[in-house]
């Protein structure tokens, strides 16, 4: 299983709504390293979300259940996007502020790339966030 993180503006599609809809296509990413991240998800891959802009913290654990495919959002251009299922809420977000202070977590892209919506994490970023967190999968 590999990690990811990928970030949604709580006033445009918060974790509670995601939760509630219980599915979502990750559509309207429209960067092209976003895209290639989102086209090397595989089925089964955990996926940190991340609200941004206002709460900025990791919220919830989802998982990829249908891999990278056409972006139907898309008007012009060659864009993807993956199905994601939640599956469950982190005990205790893990803020920004967090995240830059760790150790393990200052180096993820959320911090040296932080205008990327959609980043892989290294197996050891991905237990960090869990532990931080204080949920296991």
């Amino acid at each position: 299983m590999n990690y990811w993180l990928a970030k949604s503006e709580p006033e445009a599609y918060s974790w509670t709504q995601f939760v509630k809809d219980g599915k979502a296509a990750w559509t309207g990413v429209r960067n092209f390293q976003a895209r290639n991240n989102l086209r090397a998800m595989k089925k089964g891959d955990a996926v940190f979300f991340y609200h941004s802009v206002t709460d900025k913290a990791v919220v919830g654990v989802a998982k990829v259940v249908k891999e990278a495919y056409p972006d139907a959002t898309a008007e012009e251009g060659d864009w993807s996007c993956v199905d994601l299922v939640p599956l469950k809420a982190l005990a205790q977000s893990v803020t920004l502020e967090t995240v830059k202070k760790d150790m393990v977590l200052s180096e993820t892209l959320l911090v040296k790339q932080s205008r990327i919506s959609v980043v892989p994490l290294t197996a050891p970023q991905g237990k960090r966030f869990l532990e931080l967190a204080g949920t296991k999968l």
